[in-house]
């Protein structure tokens, strides 16, 4: 699933084209990716709208809308996000093209259909469970190792989870928690309570790490993600733990352990994370 680089990348790299432009129509060829409104409501509620900016917000893409509304992207799994000419060959599992007023489209493309397409304001969102209440980005600044160290240590889950749970840290999905673990030296699997203060400002620094540096990367191209203009990310070749089970650790050369934890696969060094 897209986390927070790959959402990251795409946002940026639609932002300079999108923002002023106005989506002069929807078409939805596959109307139940639309989770709110009713698909009817929604194509009449972009219709004629001028994005006034864009933004990310965990793994959520946010366009602002002359209209005071968001129009909200979710990639899910195998969601795409792309800005194309019009008349430009139209891929296979193509679920919502958007005109927009400059002679390009939108396109909302989805293999396995686990993404979604919102429109409302944000408390309107929230309030009908549409999105979650998200919690603090972890590449913002305002997000300190205390802060983190007080959102784990009342939690006795294991700290995978926690750190899966888009309320207690939001955009990290499963291969940026393996990242950051590895990163800090601290086993996923260990309950969230008995972190030390040192061990999460690790942590904190871990992710903050893990994060730019795919970032930078223009995300994992681990199964189909793919950036705006159809791209791979690079950020897979760099991947330390993430999908290497039973390969060697970097650091000690042991086999890495693979275990699920969290409905997740789970990739981590039995002796470098204690």
């Amino acid at each position: 699933m897209p986390e927070l680089p790959e959402v990251e990348t795409v946002t940026a790299d639609l932002r300079p084209h999108l923002v002023g432009r106005v989506l002069a129509g929807c078409d939805l060829r596959f109307p139940t990716i639309v989770r709110h409104p009713s698909p009817e409501a929604f194509a009449a509620g972009v219709h004629g709208r001028r994005i006034e900016s864009m933004s990310r917000r965990g793994k959520y893409i946010l366009h602002h809308l002359d209209s005071g509304e968001l129009l909200v992207v979710h990639l899910g799994m195998t969601g795409q996000w792309r800005y194309v000419p019009a008349g430009t060959e139209e891929p296979t599992h193509l679920h919502a093209v958007f005109p927009l007023d400059d002679g390009f489209e939108l396109r909302y493309r989805d293999v396995r259909r686990f993404g979604r397409l919102l429109l409302g304001t944000d408390s309107e969102l929230v309030a009908e469970r549409k999105m979650p209440r998200l919690g603090p980005e972890p590449i913002d600044s305002t997000f300190t190792a205390g802060d983190f160290y007080r959102r784990l240590h009342v939690r006795r889950a294991p700290l995978k989870t926690l750190l899966l749970d888009q309320m207690v840290v939001a955009g990290v999905g499963n291969i940026y928690a393996d990242e950051a673990c590895f990163r800090a030296r601290v086993r996923p699997d260990r309950p969230a309570n008995t972190l030390s203060r040192q061990a999460v400002g690790r942590l904190r620094e871990a992710l903050d790490h893990s994060l730019r540096v795919a970032i930078a990367n223009r995300g994992s191209s681990v199964a189909d993600y793919r950036d705006a203009w159809g791209e791979a990310g690079r950020q897979q070749e760099e991947l330390l733990v993430y999908g290497r089970g039973g390969q060697p650790c970097v650091r000690c050369g042991r086999p890495l352990a693979l275990v699920r934890l969290a409905g997740r696969s789970t990739v981590f060094c039995r002796h470098c994370q204690r």
